[in-house]
């Protein structure tokens, strides 16, 4: 597939959410930019789902069925090695501050369900979660491709039930990060890329509207037994719906400042930077202000000199590889 206009602005804004919600710990931006971080890694989730889905229905109708094998390939060479370096680097400089079931659940990418992890690979419950999704979507679309629609909207309607029971049962945070908990923000993406080309181009005041409503929900206190219930059935669909509607928007209208460089840039570094800012943004109040530019550092050379030279293996090994039944070389 060709790069879709936009997206690489979209990640340069969740990432920079993100990492302007983590430095609020270390004294560095306003307290009310802690609200965001969630909104930061939601939107990562409805673009993740989106463009996953785009790509395996575009395999599907140009082959006629959908290539797990090298599906897991793709992503392999995608996530794995940039996760790795870091995961190492944990290894090596926390060893001490590791448990051996903090370290099994990063390298089995399964740290979205320990809810006692260590704040320096926190972060990496994110990574958790898209690796379960890259496990069960695929394979659910393949077997039920007649009944997707179906299953998204059964795991929408499931999720804020999950955290509901979560809640109830006084499980932190209700559970968020538990991959039924905020499966509902990639099932969105997936729905996205289901209906996206019937959809009509979106007025940019409609556009305006879910802006708002992206911007205004995270503030809203969810305090009370009632408050959460109406955050989790109604406020939070409505803010995965208006990413879900703001990322279409920003595609069929691509903005002149999502697609410059230098936020495209920002873009395309999202994942090493994303990787890289727990030790160096979300660190302990008081450390010295250049360790935010070793961050970036670190994730530079990560995009450098693993990232890239990785993709760039996968794009020979895709060349190589026989066309499939359906395919043409234009493709």
């Amino acid at each position: 597939m060709k790069r879709i206009p936009s997206l690489d602005g979209l990640r340069a804004i969740s990432v920079s959410l993100v990492l302007l919600a983590h430095l609020v710990r270390a004294g560095r931006t306003p307290d009310f930019m802690k609200a965001y971080a969630g909104s930061g890694v939601r939107m990562f989730f409805v673009i993740s789902g989106y463009l996953i889905t785009s790509i395996l229905l575009n395999e599907q109708f140009r082959t006629s069925t959908i290539n797990l094998r090298e599906f897991y390939i793709r992503r392999a060479y995608r996530i794995l090695p940039a996760a790795g370096v870091f995961m190492l680097f944990a290894l090596v400089v926390y060893w001490h501050e590791l448990r051996w079931f903090d370290v099994g659940a990063m390298l089995l990418y399964l740290v979205n369900f320990d809810t006692v992890r260590p704040w320096m690979v926190a972060h990496l419950w994110s990574l958790g979660v898209e690796e379960q999704f890259y496990f069960l979507w695929p394979s659910a679309l393949r077997k039920f491709y007649q009944h997707k629609v179906a299953i998204l909207l059964a795991v929408i309607a499931i999720a804020p039930i999950f955290s509901a029971i979560c809640y109830h049962f006084k499980v932190p945070g209700g559970g968020y990060g538990m991959f039924p908990a905020v499966a509902d923000n990639l099932a969105i993406g997936c729905l996205l890329a289901i209906f996206s080309p019937s959809i009509p181009k979106i007025n940019p005041w409609f556009a305006l509207t879910m802006l708002a409503a992206v911007v205004l929900i995270p503030f809203y206190p969810a305090n009370t037994p009632p408050r959460t219930l109406l955050q989790l059935f109604v406020l939070w669909p409505i803010m995965n719906c208006s990413m879900a509607g703001l990322l279409l928007h920003v595609v069929q209208t691509p903005y002149r400042f999502l697609n410059i460089a230098p936020v495209v840039w920002l873009g395309r570094v999202s994942y090493s930077l994303y990787l890289w800012q727990e030790p160096f943004f979300y660190a302990p109040p008081g450390q010295p202000a250049y360790k935010l530019l070793v961050g970036v550092g670190l994730a530079c050379l990560s995009y450098y000199l693993v990232e890239r030279p990785v993709l760039t293996l996968r794009e020979m090994r895709k060349k190589s590889l026989p066309l499939q039944a359906g395919e043409t070389a234009s493709v």
